[in-house]
């Protein structure tokens, strides 16, 4: 895609101050006389170009210099008026804008331009500087207009040198032949419009990676809003199904057994539970805040008994079996599995009351997989639910690596995750005993396993 294509209105660019919004000319030639470089200033950065003040003093610069030049090297010819009139076309445009509002278009700098070259030219003298207005003149259109217009520009400047040349009127030195210096004007036109065209599409990438920047960052913001969406969702779920069954289990004891040491039990459980779920949907929703928060370590997979626990103290059957050794498992891979865990029994829960569950954590040196199955008692339909639930441990699997499939079982419901562990490098061994500790031999030091677990969560 072309750059000239991509955003063809910027919204950074500035835009032209109308002349009715800046006073009467009365008013803006008193302001001009008070204070002729503040009122300078103003007009410079109002222009609607979008680019730098220094920028288009520079190029203004470099014009009055050249001007100047050309002027002198016709004293020759005074007292006649032309160089001077030259040199007021030349900057015809600036007081225009200041004193009278009108914003110079490529059409009026290119007619100004070449008018004032064409004057100068009028009075040939050998070492002419006259024709580097031309190269400023078409490095300023082609730095405003579009590619094609400055183009043309370029094409009738070297149109003109070429038509006074024919004349003898564009002297290289003093002993010069006819389009002598021809060639060299050229070249010089044809640096200006690279060098305006240059500007102009450094301005159009600077717009594109800005436009490019915004995406970004409402990317990065989409996805920050997901993550703490699952975050709210497991946290809210699962902590909503627990106490439902504390409450269920303590309205039971009231009803049936008049059990109120039971009902209380297990009303303390399920306020346990609410206030645990309150602190995390705390921590959960202070990600949106900016200012500095405590740090609270996130769940890991050695957590996943502990929320077996509650769910078995809730009154759900759940049966639970894991490996010894949990050691492999990185801290986000462990907050994975925690988090699927803790959706899939709150979809026990909630789908199939009265089911009983079998949570099952393998650990090896490749991988790591949490099953989760359920039966559906009283023949209840197995079906894809298109909540927030799957989609979220769907996605949670995907940025790290690993595969969840769910679907229905020939005896119930059963959800599997499994995430690639990545093999520790073994540390460097050294001929010299007791320098260095071979990971074979004996673990790395506590400072090297911090880094390295702050390292795998981030």
């Amino acid at each position: 895609m072309d750059v000239t294509q991509a955003i063809p209105s910027p919204a950074g660019a500035r835009q032209a101050v109308p002349s009715r919004q800046r006073g009467r000319p009365r008013d803006r030639v008193r302001e001009f006389v008070r204070d002729p470089v503040g009122t300078f200033h103003r007009a410079v950065t109002e222009l609607p170009f979008d680019y730098p003040p220094k920028v288009i003093v520079i190029a203004d610069i470099m014009t009055f210099v050249i001007g100047v030049a050309a002027t002198v090297q016709r004293h020759a010819y005074f007292p006649t008026a032309l160089p001077l009139v030259a040199m007021l076309l030349l900057f015809i445009s600036l007081p225009a804008f200041c004193l009278f509002g009108v914003v110079p278009s490529p059409a009026t700098l290119g007619v100004c331009g070449m008018a004032a070259a064409a004057l100068f030219l009028l009075q040939p003298v050998s070492a002419d500087f006259a024709p580097f207005v031309l190269v400023i003149v078409v490095g300023e259109v082609a730095a405003i207009a579009s590619v094609r217009v400055g183009v043309a520009v370029a094409v009738a400047a070297v149109a003109e040198l070429v038509a006074f040349d024919l004349f003898g009127h564009v002297l290289w030195s003093a002993d010069t032949e006819r389009f002598e210096g021809l060639p060299m004007y050229s070249i010089g036109i044809l640096l200006g419009l690279l060098c305006g065209l240059m500007l102009q599409y450094q301005r159009r990438f600077l717009y594109q990676e800005r436009h490019y920047q915004d995406m970004r960052a409402a990317q990065a913001a989409e996805e920050e809003r997901r993550r703490i969406a699952r975050e709210v969702h497991d946290v809210i779920a699962h902590s909503l199904s627990v106490t439902l069954l504390h409450l269920t289990a303590a309205r039971h004891a009231l009803e049936t057994d008049r059990d109120v040491d039971e009902a209380v039990e297990a009303l303390v459980d399920a306020e346990r539970l609410g206030r645990q779920a309150m602190a995390d949907i705390r921590r959960t929703v202070g990600l949106l805040d900016k200012r500095p928060s405590k740090l609270v370590p996130e769940p890991s997979v050695g957590d996943i008994q502990d929320l077996v626990g509650d769910f078995v103290r809730a009154g759900l059957d759940v049966r639970y079996r894991c490996t010894d050794d949990l050691a492999p498992v990185s801290a986000a891979v462990g907050l994975a599995l925690y988090r699927i865990g803790q959706e899939s029994l709150a979809n026990v829960v909630k789908h199939a009351p009265g089911a009983t569950a079998t949570v099952l954590l393998a650990v090896d040196d490749a991988t790591a997989a949490l099953t989760v199955s359920n039966t559906l008692p009283g023949g209840l339909p197995a079906q894809r639910g298109h909540g927030m639930g799957l989609s979220g441990m769907w996605q949670r699997a995907e940025l790290l690596g690993g595969r969840l499939t769910a679907g229905p079982t020939e005896d119930g419901w059963s959800v599997r995750a499994e995430f690639p562990l990545v093999a520790t490098k073994a540390w460097v061994s050294c001929p010299l005993p007791g320098l260095f500790v071979d990971a074979v031999g004996a673990p790395p030091p506590a400072g090297f396993r911090a880094w390295n677990a702050m390292r795998e969560g981030a």
